[in-house]
């Protein structure tokens, strides 16, 4: 059972990797057939400032939802939910954790 769920990662983890493979082959020919002027230095500079700075906000972003719910500043939102909608949900949850595979023998 072990031995097939580690071929199964290494499976998922080839087939990512071939598809990240593809997509970069795809992205600098792609860049490369494009034909006018060279960009600038400050373009690549440019260029280089807002894809950190887009990281940047979505590491904040996704560390403060992840911070917020651990530290139950979500609670006051789930107060105006129905019994029975948090019922559901963790019915939903406790389904979720039963069909992992690690739980089944």
């Amino acid at each position: 059972m072990k031995t097939r769920r580690v071929l199964g990662s290494v499976v998922l983890l080839a087939t990512m990797a071939a598809i990240l493979a593809v997509s970069v082959w795809f992205a600098v020919h792609g860049w490369m057939a494009v034909e006018g002027p060279d960009m600038p230095v400050e373009g690549y500079v440019a260029m280089a400032a807002g894809i950190i700075f887009t990281l940047i906000v979505g590491v904040g972003l996704m560390s403060l939802v992840f911070y917020s719910r651990r530290h139950g500043y979500d609670d006051a939102a789930d107060r105006g939910r129905s019994e029975g909608e948090r019922e559901i949900e963790q019915d939903d949850v406790r389904s979720s954790r039963d069909t992992r595979p690690e739980n089944q023998t």
